[in-house]
């Protein structure tokens, strides 16, 4: 395989290389070009993609970056030993993204998504190029522990087949989130949704046993409505901002500053949101034109990047109230020793819950309590993976500790990274009762997942038959 890896490099690297934002210019582009879009609508398409992309990049590290001073001046005065460094995203897909594996998995990801398209097994094209990085991780992960590349690609390839297949069934919930046509292909091929069958599990005990929530629960947009500047988006990040600048002893000064950057950064997010929408209407007319000519009845999705979503205020609402809450928790949580720092707005977290609850703000908040420890626990775990990559490809943060270890917080797919770990243990020590809980914890997983694909399917049909009555 080695050749393989060898092959994908040369291939991929130059495009990686550029970074996220004109990656996805070039692949939208191209892609919109191809499907005979007029060159400068293609290119007017690929430049707003890489403008939101952008946008939400710099507000989430203006975010993080400013409230983790204060978080950090918070664990000085505490005294808390939390011993693993929250980089965030960011700093981790970069570290990821310098290993030769990761263009690999690229290119076997890549040859997936063809196959499924052409034998009619998803509707979905994953351009989402950059975000492979996720599933790709997991591989990593496996490597790091049996050096076992087959074993690795198996396992990024089973992820890779089932969260195309989710991006199909949560297609419809999109539209209704967002109110857009089923003509918009927009979807997301993101490794967060990979939470939907685990946070629909507790979405149905809620129904059986704790229904009655949902008559106290309210819509963060209606809310803003009814009272105002106080439930606005910018009101609920300045909250935040007052929360975290006295958790950390700050001046009357820093305080503000932290108020003024959690409102103007919620502000923010509804309002670039909206633009991931529109980067792909050229791309989405030119698809329709392309495939009404030559395959009459067969529509096409596109998985993009998970924050066209962000317009929807209960991601934001529900981030900030879980921030604290996971502060609170990782202090207190046994197993764990990550301090969130980097991922303290859980982005990791909240899309998901939107989806599965389709914004039931007080399901979002329960549900998102409950699986906290899951992604704290996963974050400890890969640590040694994530720390020794680093110091591999030469991205370990300067000014800590070469003995320190580092992590994500909130990382995306915290159970694939369980399994993983748990794979890349067995096939290198070959221990029986490690290969037990691997066979448990695969079977579970995927008769989960083919259980939450039905209860999808039953909302589909649901959607549909609404459409036809409203017709």
């Amino acid at each position: 395989m080695g050749g393989i890896v060898e092959f994908s490099n040369a291939i991929f690297k130059p495009l990686i290389n550029l970074g996220a934002a004109p990656m996805m210019f070039i692949v939208l582009s191209i892609l919109a070009i191809l499907m005979r879009v007029k060159v400068s609508k293609a290119l007017e398409g690929g430049l707003k993609l890489a403008i939101a992309l952008t946008g939400i990049g710099q507000i989430i590290s203006l975010l993080t970056t400013n409230f983790s001073d204060a978080l950090k001046a918070f664990v000085r005065s505490t005294g808390i030993n939390l011993s693993i460094t929250d980089l965030g995203w960011a700093p981790v897909a970069t570290i990821t993204w310098g290993s030769m594996y990761t263009l690999f998995f690229l290119f076997i990801l890549v040859i997936v998504n063809v196959i499924m398209l052409l034998l009619n097994k998803t509707n979905t094209l994953d351009v989402d190029i950059f975000n492979v990085w996720h599933p790709a991780f997991c591989g990593i992960l496996i490597m790091f522990y049996s050096k076992n590349l087959l074993v690795a690609t198996i396992f990024v390839v089973f992820i890779g087949i089932l969260k195309i297949i989710n991006s199909d069934l949560m297609k419809p919930t999109f539209n209704d989130l967002l109110n857009m046509p089923d003509s918009n292909p927009t979807t997301t091929t993101h490794l967060n949704y990979m939470m939907n069958p685990i946070i629909m599990v507790f979405d149905k005990l809620i129904d059986k046993f704790l229904p009655f929530l949902d008559k106290y629960d309210f819509d963060a947009a209606q809310l803003n409505n009814k009272i105002g500047f106080w439930g606005s988006k910018f009101a609920i990040g300045a909250y935040l901002g007052v929360f975290v600048g006295l958790l950390g002893h700050q001046s009357a000064i820093q305080i503000f500053t932290l108020s003024f950057i959690g409102a103007t950064c919620l502000e923010l997010f509804s309002v670039i949101g909206s633009w991931f929408i529109a980067a792909v209407e050229p791309l989405s007319q030119g698809i329709t034109d392309f495939l009404s000519k030559r395959l009459s009845g067969r529509t096409f999705n596109i998985g993009i990047d998970w924050p066209f979503v962000a317009g929807r205020a209960e991601i934001w609402a529900v981030a900030n109230i879980l921030a604290p809450i996971l502060l609170v928790m990782a202090m207190f949580l046994p197993g764990n020793r990550l301090l969130p720092l980097g991922g303290i707005i859980a982005m990791g977290v909240t899309p998901a819950l939107l989806v599965v609850t389709r914004g039931k703000m007080i399901r979002m908040i329960l549900i998102g309590v409950l699986e906290i420890p899951i992604f704290l626990w996963a974050g400890t775990a890969m640590a040694p993976c994530v720390t020794d990559l680093a110091k591999q490809v030469g991205a370990f943060p300067n000014g800590l500790a070469a003995s320190t270890l580092i992590s994500h917080s909130t990382c995306e797919g915290p159970v694939e990274k369980f399994l993983s770990i748990y794979i890349g243990k067995f096939f290198s020590t070959g221990n029986v009762t490690t290969g037990l809980y691997v066979l448990i914890g695969l079977v579970v997983y995927t008769l989960l997942f083919v259980w939450y694909a039905r209860e999808m399917k039953k909302r589909n049909k649901a959607y549909k038959e609404e459409k036809a009555m409203a017709e």
